[in-house]
């Protein structure tokens, strides 16, 4: 295994004190700012009663006045609409259908700008020069598919502007608001529709499989062409110029060699396209506008030793929100105000994480059996040598999404605990080409469980983990590896922790929300069909093999999760209980795919803290966990 960086110091720091578990999944102090239009005020989300809520603060003054109640639910997310007016998504129970409501900054005028059950709300453009205007998405009509709206957000009228005929999987508008390109699939080819005008009807531009992309990003500043992510022709997807009306490329505007590049930057005041911001094992910037590259080296000299990046801006961009961040933060807020050159601190995210306490998180890579090179992080617990280390396997959901380096939280909470980490970017996670990505393909439960086991192998050759104190932890996707970890290579694993994992890849595919419908075949050709793949889907289904796990194992669900239905867990604890083998089982009624809710966080963390101690001898608080349980 090849670790960037010197850990032959570890054993040489202070062993840090165990930190309470509440102390790294609570709440944040402060978060999520955004700057009003104007530059005027600040908006944050802050804790009351326990939940997220919006909060206003004047730019000169310290002073902020919180204007929403949400005492069941966090404030999903939140956008300027105008001024003096903030529109925020809110769910039920995490049952992901979110509605959309609005508040002026007074706390006065609340609205619920979308009364409807089971419907489930998009943003499309929040329409930044119509000041009472936003577009969104919404599965009114049909539960498979979203039309788009046009919204007042004081009066809640609303208007069908575009009725989706039943392929059209997302919206794009130009620089103007006006929609005029829609993205399609029909679950293993995808489309670009293109219109000149919102007068005109749509026409195909291109279509393409699924596997090649030309995702919109954003209109040039004249509307005449588009910038888009793409992988047409190549292995890696690119930032190019697209000319849709005559569907040809114009341009290569920034590529990598090793990542796909897929965030384009650009300041819509001058009309100047700034950058792209891609990642390797770190953040990496690369600029085209001098102005630009000027803000961030002075940004990153005033604040050393973090990444940096600008999370809002008034909409002259002449005030500025930067955010740090780093492996053993969660960093900070500061507002930056280019006339005056004032870079001033607004506040810590969770000030009561010490950094010299956290521990440090390595890029790292490994040899998969079949050669292929293998990307992730190794976080070591400090004050320990790093040899013969008891050892947490954590495996990320998706699985078509990467791990970054960074804060997190779950990663720290674990290594305070005395356990070295591992992550790793297995084959089909993106960010590092098609080829990469398409290497996972029907391989759940074989090649890409083979390279989180190699992993394993990779740090016991190298004397880090101890054997016989391996456990592996993940969730929704990393759930199912947790499973198919135990299931699969049975004398592996000292122990289990499956959150929201898949169990049976056929119950699985029955159970997908309705507006993931669309890609039902796609999922077919990445996952495996139940009639064509069945003994490939059976063979990769851990509920249909449990007679060989042998490690202990803790199971935690939300009940009204849409996306990993509660059976796929409800199976593998029956599966296990017919068996007779007692498993932990933890069900929150109130949550879907994944805990929110601060409470039952901690409900969580605390039965893993105490599973894991008991299987792995690791440290642990107080707490009797039985009540939590079934």
């Amino acid at each position: 295994m090849k670790i960037s960086g010197d850990i032959s110091t570890l054993d040489t720091l202070e062993n840090p004190p165990l930190i309470p578990m509440e102390d790294f999944f609570r709440n944040p102090q402060q978060t999520s700012f955004q700057l009003s239009p104007d530059g005027e005020k600040l908006a944050f989300l802050a804790p009351w009663k326990n939940r997220l809520n919006i909060h206003i603060r004047e730019i000169e003054t310290d002073n902020s006045t919180r204007i929403t109640a949400a005492t069941e639910r966090d404030i999903a997310g939140y956008l300027w609409a105008n001024n003096t007016r903030i529109v925020f998504l809110q769910d039920t129970a995490g049952d992901e259908n979110f509605r959309l409501f609005a508040v002026d900054i007074d706390g006065k005028n609340h609205t619920r700008l979308t009364p409807f059950n089971d419907v489930r709300v998009q943003i499309v453009d929040d329409l930044e020069d119509i000041e009472d205007e936003i577009l969104i998405g919404m599965n009114k009509r049909d539960k498979q598919i979203f039309d788009v709206y046009r919204l007042h957000v004081n009066s809640g009228e609303m208007s069908m502007i575009a009725e989706n005929p039943g392929n059209i999987s997302g919206w794009h508008t130009d620089n103007e608001g006006k929609l005029r390109v829609a993205t399609t699939t029909d679950g293993v080819n995808t489309g670009i529709l293109y219109r000149n005008t919102e007068e005109e009807k749509f026409h195909e531009v291109l279509t393409t499989t699924f596997r090649e992309t030309l995702n919109p990003l954003f209109f040039t500043f004249n509307d005449d062409a588009i910038y888009a992510a793409s992988n047409l022709g190549r292995d890696k997807q690119a930032i190019v110029k697209y000319d849709l009306e005559n569907n040809i490329e114009l341009d290569i505007i920034y590529e990598h060699p090793e990542v796909d590049v897929s965030h384009l930057l650009r300041s819509k005041e001058r009309e100047v396209i700034t950058g792209v911001t891609y990642f390797t094992d770190y953040r990496n910037y690369e600029f085209f506008d001098e102005e630009r590259a000027q803000l961030q080296t002075s940004l990153e000299e005033q604040l050393p030793g973090y990444e940096v990046s600008l999370s809002s801006s008034s909409k002259n961009e002449r005030r500025l929100l930067v955010r740090t961040h780093s492996d053993r933060s969660r960093g900070a807020y500061y507002f930056h105000d280019r006339d005056t050159n004032e870079l001033t601190k607004l506040v810590d995210v969770s000030p009561w994480l010490k950094e010299d306490e956290m521990a440090p998180m390595y890029p790292v890579e490994y040899s998969a059996r079949d050669g292929l090179t293998i990307p992730g992080y190794l976080t070591l617990p400090k004050g320990q040598s790093p040899e013969n280390l008891p050892v947490v396997i954590n495996p990320h959901g998706g699985p078509w999404v990467r791990d970054h380096w960074g804060f997190n939280p779950e990663v720290q909470f674990l290594a305070n605990r005395g356990y070295a980490v591992l992550q790793m970017n297995y084959r089909s996670s993106t960010g590092y080409g098609r080829d990469y990505w398409e290497r996972g393909f029907k391989e759940w439960g074989k090649a890409m469980q083979d390279d989180i086991t190699d992993g394993v192998h990779a740090l016991i050759e190298e004397n880090i983990a101890d054997p016989d104190a391996v456990a592996i932890y993940g969730g929704s996707y990393g759930g199912y590896a947790t499973l198919a970890g135990l299931t699969f290579t049975p004398d592996l694993y000292a122990c289990g922790v499956d959150y929201v994992g898949v169990s049976n890849l056929f119950t699985f595919m029955e159970s997908i929300p309705p507006y993931w419908e669309q890609y039902r075949q796609m999922l077919y050709e990445m996952v495996g069909h139940p009639e064509q793949d069945k003994d490939l889907l059976a063979s990769a289904s851990p509920v249909m093999h449990v007679d060989k796990i042998k490690a202990p194992l803790l199971i935690a669900q939300g009940a009204n999760d849409p996306r990993v239905n509660k059976d796929e867990s409800d199976q593998m604890v029956e599966a296990l209980r017919d068996r007779g083998i007692e498993v932990p089982y933890m069900v929150k009624e109130n949550e879907g795919h994944g805990f929110h809710n601060e409470e039952n966080r901690f409900d969580f963390y605390r039965a893993m803290e105490q599973f894991l101690a008991r299987h792995l001898n690791g440290r642990a608080g107080n707490g009797d966990i039985s009540a939590l349980l079934t």
